[in-house]
């Protein structure tokens, strides 16, 4: 490695002896500062290769400085360290001119490989637009996993690449794709969302590209398609591996030429727009499968952008719950918080419906908690882990409240689409065919005694066997 001059800047003496230690084991000359007066005052005679700063400092903000010196030494690596571990922050520190981004607590290694890549390069950049500290970004936590997902944000939100954002369904996919437009460049144009998977097939090429008066049945007037709405601004497929193949066709060739004809048309419509797809599905099994263009993966696949689900995340489900608990309490729900016993249980959960499933709960809760503390033992049967033994008062096990629970998760499990038609006769019959085989056990298949604990006609009760398939005798039911 080419031995270099580094300016450290942190106020933790520990961090500029470890990391000072560090670096000159790797050969380099290394001048650290506590403040940023110190640094000022150390800039006037010492010309860093490399400047690594903190982000809070006690007589200021380590990235205040950085566009002034950039100003001057436009191809200077900033390495920038922050316990600020935020997508606001990551963005900033992106935005104001940094190399890297690297969240504290940060390892030795990745420091020293991010001095070694920046002492590689030279930065030529322009001027920065910063975004407020106060922004009401989407995004929340801290964990390693998000880190990524934020350092990978703040190197492509100033970009009008093609971005591909991956994850379970809940992880916040349209969240990402949401921040990359409010924190570029385009944010003052729209951001349309299309999700592919609730179109019907049949209109989904009118959907997007529009359709002239008479295209088909029903068209009596001119309609703009979604690219035509979103011009200038970003275009969020959202489950695009639910897209039709002819409809991908379509797609890709908008991609290349970045102008297409409505349907029913044949004017050309040429569009600027930024593209942000999304889905929870594994698009080269679906390439495999035939189902998926190839050719579209890899104009899709330009910038993936891989969302953690919620149980990877670890102390982001504490934070990301009270958040929810403090935007129910916003909009009109009673203000509650969790106890630590209460936290420790969400921790424990697997969160097959991830963020989204997180945020139902915290906001049923918020309704259902007498107390302003919600415990343990109230999270324990609202996820169905808990018997009516020894939860307590607070957390009865009233049919009201377990079909309440089984709905939320029937919902999630739907990643955030309304479920196929027919929903009552479903919930009804989940309810109904539980209850004729619990009544007629308790009367060992006597149906005249389990039609007088219904009350309802006996005939009435042998139709509703017949319909549900369920075989009643003289002591046995199944």
């Amino acid at each position: 490695m080419k031995r270099a001059k580094i300016l450290l800047v942190d106020d933790d003496a520990a961090i500029r002896m470890v990391v000072t230690e560090a670096l000159k084991r790797d050969g380099h000359e290394v001048r650290t500062a506590g403040s940023v007066a110190e640094q000022v005052a150390l800039l006037e005679s010492f010309v860093p290769d490399v400047l690594i700063t903190d982000v809070v400092l006690p007589d200021g903000n380590g990235l205040d400085l950085v566009p002034t010196i950039l100003a001057q030494r436009p191809d200077l690596p900033v390495i920038v360290l922050s316990a600020q571990n935020t997508l606001t922050t990551a963005v900033r520190a992106t935005e104001q001119g940094a190399f890297e981004y690297l969240p504290k607590p940060f390892d030795l290694d990745e420091l020293t490989r991010a001095v070694r890549d920046g002492l590689a390069r030279s930065h030529g950049r322009d001027e920065p637009s910063v975004p407020s500290e106060d922004a009401d970004l989407p995004l929340i936590g801290r964990s390693a996993a998000m880190q990524d997902v934020y350092r990978m944000i703040a190197r492509v939100v100033s970009t009008d690449l093609t971005v591909l954002v991956l994850g379970e369904s809940g992880t916040g996919k349209e969240l990402v794709a949401r921040a990359l437009h409010d924190l570029g460049a385009r944010k003052a144009s729209p951001f349309i969302a299309v999700n592919m998977a609730a179109i019907p097939r049949e209109l989904i090429e009118a959907e997007l590209f529009g359709h002239e008066r008479g295209a088909f049945t029903g068209a009596l007037v001119r309609n703009a398609g979604r690219f035509e709405q979103a011009s200038g601004g970003t275009l969020f497929l959202d489950e695009i591996g639910d897209m039709p193949m002819e409809a991908q066709t379509r797609l890709l060739r908008v991609l290349q030429s970045g102008e297409f004809t409505t349907v029913g048309g044949n004017r050309t419509v040429k569009v600027d727009v930024r593209i942000i797809a999304a889905t929870h599905k594994h698009l080269p099994e679906l390439i495999a499968a035939g189902q998926f263009r190839e050719d579209l993966f890899y104009r899709l696949n330009v910038v993936p952008i891989n969302l953690p689900a919620l149980r990877q995340r670890g102390d982001d489900i504490g934070l990301l719950a009270q958040y929810f608990l403090e935007r129910a309490a916003a909009e009109g729900l009673p203000r509650k918080r969790i106890d630590v016993a209460g936290t420790e249980r969400l921790a424990a959960h697997n969160w097959p419906g991830n963020v989204r499933e997180l945020e139902n709960l915290m906001r049923r809760l918020a309704a259902i908690a007498r107390d302003p503390v919600i415990p343990a033992a109230l999270i324990e049967a609202q996820l169905g882990g808990g018997s009516s033994g020894d939860l307590g008062a607070e957390a009865s096990d009233s049919l009201e409240q377990a079909i309440e629970m089984h709905l939320a998760r029937y919902f999630v499990q739907f990643g955030g689409k309304l479920p196929p038609s027919g929903l009552h006769a479903r919930i009804v019959e989940q309810v109904e065919r539980p209850l004729l085989i619990a009544t007629l056990a308790s009367v060992r298949g006597n149906q005249l005694k389990a039609a007088e604990l219904l009350g309802i006609n006996r005939n009435t009760l042998r139709k509703k066997l017949s319909d549900l398939g369920i075989e009643a005798q003289r002591g046995r039911t199944r």
